[in-house]
């Protein structure tokens, strides 16, 4: 039997077979070869097409069924990752009436404050657990008001993940831990959100229907597995934000494991047992993957929206044809610190953990004799990593201490001078594994289909990569403190 996973990223789809008899890896492509765009028609917009969504990840598929090294009519089980707390609505006929608002998209920020000043006299942290913020129900709440033509014609709204699975499969559906994302699920009631439906004047009938996140989604349309070759038997049984994968994909599954991951977007996502908030919402709390009634685990996410991104950005403007691993290098050959340079991270949005503020991208101390592209490129890894400790403390302050980070051994991770960077400014241990979100979603398809009969057994070809030991830690924390005065007076002005 093979395990068909699918990644939803901002930048491409990414799928990959896996062999559930062994639990190995066949096969992995993406599409497209380069970075698909985000729409941006204002600042602080950024929405993507989902009919693109959905051509390039049958063309991935196709991509990989010519490998040659499986039979396409093989895959049984079909898991999907995809980018969180997008917003996508449909019609009747179940066709996107505009394109998704994703993930780094800002403009119901002011619309999700608004609510959660009021509605916290009601204690909503301590049911929801986070702030309305922009977050998917406040997306919709945005398109309720600035395009009420369009939303009286919404038939369903959902996450991206549930809406590559409706191409699929044609069912429309969603779960707990994804409908969490969007701030509407009551944790205390244990409940859909009446509260924010109600306060948003949200019709409970656009809802999904709420499945277990492992299940039965819908068996595949004929049409489409002819398209693909794939069997007509074919079911979709598993799907899930990527930072929830992510951390399935590392066997993160039980309180005080901890995963991270730094592509577009850099997180850590904790798994707890208790019922964490931030009272300032910096931290989110959303149901893990093996959240259940008599089982609520929850995971504890830190975001930073500007970290793949601004290396990318970097590279496209600087590195004169470089490749990253060319690039990392160079920028090696820069003494810890950049001779002064400094990065703050945050071009790419509003920025969660910094109070939905939008603060921007800066690079400091440039000296135009001393320094060069090198120094750029250190500093942007060493900036991100001071993101994650200044978003790492909130954390700690609500309670989260982790000891060791999982990560895969992907995205900036597959840096030195980041691995060692991270490290050493968070002071915590990092374990890299070799796995990724795609084959992270075919594992997932497992555990949905029953074809594995315990995690343990899903996970048991997972294997360790390296360890990576904080050093210099008494010099990154002094360069971290002279970081944070940086951001600390750019969020004062």
């Amino acid at each position: 039997m093979l395990l068909l996973g699918i990644d939803l990223g901002t930048s491409s789809i990414k799928v990959s077979v896996v062999d559930a008899a062994t639990n190995t890896k066949l096969v992995s492509t993406s599409f497209p070869e380069s970075e698909a765009p985000i729409l941006s028609d204002r600042m602080g917009w950024a929405e993507q097409d989902p009919k693109t969504w959905w051509s390039h990840t049958k063309e991935a598929i196709k991509k990989a069924h010519k490998s040659g090294l499986y039979n396409p009519k093989d895959i049984s089980a079909i898991g999907i990752a995809y980018q969180m707390h997008g917003l996508v609505v449909i019609d009747k006929a179940h066709r996107p009436l505009r394109n998704a608002i994703i993930w780094c998209d800002s403009r119901a920020v002011e619309l999700g404050n608004d609510a959660f000043s009021k509605l916290e006299e009601q204690s909503f942290l301590t049911t929801h657990l986070n702030s309305p913020g922009n977050f998917t129900a406040s997306k919709l709440a945005w398109v309720k008001q600035h395009e009420p033509k369009l939303y009286d014609q919404i038939y369903k709204f959902m996450l991206p993940g549930d809406y590559l699975s409706m191409c699929f499969t044609g069912e429309i559906n969603s779960n707990v831990s994804s409908i969490s994302e969007g701030v509407l699920w009551d944790f205390a009631a244990n409940r859909l959100s009446e509260t924010l439906l109600h306060h948003y004047g949200i019709e409970e009938t656009l809802v999904p229907a709420l499945f277990p996140v492992f299940s039965t989604y819908g068996k595949i349309r004929p049409a489409v597995a002819q398209e693909l070759g794939l069997s007509p038997e074919a079911v979709v049984t598993f799907k899930a934000g990527d930072q929830p994968n992510n951390a399935l994909s590392l066997n993160v599954f039980e309180p005080g494991e901890v995963a991270a991951t730094a592509g577009t977007s850099g997180v850590i996502y904790a798994v707890t047992d208790k019922l964490v908030y931030d009272s300032q919402s910096r931290i989110n709390t959303f149901a893990h993957v093996n959240y259940e009634d008599d089982n609520p685990n929850l995971g504890v996410l830190l975001c930073i929206n500007g970290t793949g991104i601004q290396n990318s950005w970097l590279k496209k403007i600087s590195a004169m044809g470089y490749d990253y691993p060319q690039i990392n290098e160079l920028a090696a050959t820069v003494p810890i610190g950049s001779e002064g340079v400094q990065v703050l991270p945050f071009g790419n949005g509003a920025e969660r953990m910094l109070l939905n503020k939008t603060v921007h991208a800066h690079i400091e101390n440039l000296d135009f004799v001393r320094h060069d592209a090198a120094h750029l490129w250190r500093a942007a890894q060493e900036g991100i990593a001071f993101a994650f400790r200044y978003g790492l403390d909130i954390m700690r302050e609500n309670g989260i201490q982790p000891e060791v980070v999982r990560a895969g051994y992907a995205n900036l991770f597959l840096s030195p001078i980041f691995q060692q960077s991270f490290a050493g400014a968070t002071g915590i241990g990092v374990e890299l594994y070799d796995n990724d979100g795609s084959v992270g979603a075919a594992l997932g398809a497992g555990l949905g289909a029953g074809v594995y009969v315990s995690r343990r057994e899903a996970f048991s070809s997972l294997k360790k990569r390296a360890t990576i030991a904080p050093t210099h830690v008494e010099l990154y924390d002094e360069l971290y403190y002279k970081w944070k005065k940086s951001l600390t007076h750019k969020l004062s002005i």
